[in-house]
């Protein structure tokens, strides 16, 4: 499936070369400047220290040209390179009360940018679809929010956060079409005797009378078969019987050999994160999936080994509870910006 910010970024031509990938620490400066230069009381040396910094590196130029396409608000500073964008921020800016403080401008960021920023962190960790799927999905979640589903043949679906789906019931087949996220599914027996289909980006699975889950990211669709039999077949024609106990991976072309299910792929539905030896980059990542923001790790602490089991539904207390344990800290720079750092 080709990511939409492939779409998004094909005016910029060339300049899509500088959309590279930044590293944390860069990233996080250049959301620091841009809270920096929001805030009415930004002087003349505030700006010409950005400018200093914008043209320290290309990293730095390419962690900027990502916090300037958070928003069609701050458009402008897209239009005019390293100057322009200063004097574009002025005029937004201008446009806002003389009076507004540093702790009103890094709040009112936070609720302007909302969906917008997760849109822009979504290059490093989402398949930027995600965020068009729920127009045209018949059910769907926000993040960090799950829901149940029982369809009209009995049949319980569960969707995880950031999840849309689409259902599709005839005299044929009971069909469901994954746009996005992950479901848990409990099939129902049919009096019709219709198949049980499931459709992602990268093929149809096929239920046999199971309890399963489905995850789809933007280059690959995960199976973890819990009862039953479910038969995949990518849409290149690559096909595999996956039975209860056992899980696979697959994309357009390719299917994976069997794995062996990973029980954490239902635990969600209680609203729990289950770590069994895993690494705290791997936790995060699952974390980051329920939490409204940017979550980066340090590369030193990134491979520490995590046992226990974290709440879905409260991605702080799920930090807090890791900063307890782990020789790590915690630090929100901007609220919405959160890096996990060795202590």
């Amino acid at each position: 499936m080709k990511p939409l910010a492939d779409d998004l970024l094909a005016g910029f031509g060339e300049r899509t070369a500088a959309a590279l990938k930044p590293g944390v620490k860069s990233l996080e400066q250049a959301a620091q400047w841009y809270a920096t230069l929001l805030d009415a009381s930004a002087a003349d040396t505030d700006r010409l220290a950005w400018q200093a910094w914008h043209a320290q590196s290309p990293e730095n130029q390419a962690a900027w040209a990502h916090i300037e396409n958070v928003s069609r608000k701050f458009a402008p500073l897209r239009q005019h390179g390293a100057q322009g964008s200063a004097a574009a921020v002025a005029s937004v800016k201008a446009s806002r009360s003389a009076a507004l403080g540093r702790r009103q401008a890094l709040n009112a960021l936070g609720g302007v940018l909302g969906l917008g920023l997760l849109s822009w962190l979504g290059w490093r960790h989402t398949p930027l679809p995600d965020l068009v799927s729920a127009w045209r999905a018949d059910y769907h979640t926000g993040t960090g929010e799950r829901r149940e589903l029982v369809l009209a043949d009995g049949s319980r679906v569960w969707l995880n956060t950031a999840t849309a789906l689409q259902v599709r019931f005839d005299a044929d087949a009971r069909q469901l079409a994954l746009l996005a996220g992950e479901i848990l599914i409990d099939t129902a027996a049919d009096g019709m005797s219709r198949p049980f289909y499931v459709d992602t980006g990268h093929g149809r699975l096929q239920a046999l009378g199971t309890r399963f889950t489905v995850r789809q990211t933007d280059d690959r669709t995960r199976l973890d078969v819990f009862d039953g039999v479910v038969e995949i077949r990518s849409s290149g024609g690559a096909s595999l019987r996956v039975p209860a106990g056992r899980a696979a991976v697959f994309d357009a072309g390719t299917v994976s050999a069997l794995l062996d299910a990973d029980r954490a792929r239902e635990a969600w539905r209680r609203g729990s994160l289950p770590a069994d030896n895993l690494s705290l980059g791997e936790l995060l990542e699952e974390i980051g999936r329920y939490h409204r923001g940017h979550i980066s790790v340090a590369a030193e602490v990134a491979d520490l080994k995590v046992m226990g089991v974290y709440p879905a539904d409260n991605p702080d207390q799920a930090l807090a509870m890791l900063e307890q344990t782990l020789p790590i800290r915690v630090r929100r720079s901007l609220p919405w910006w959160t890096t996990v750092e060795a202590r």
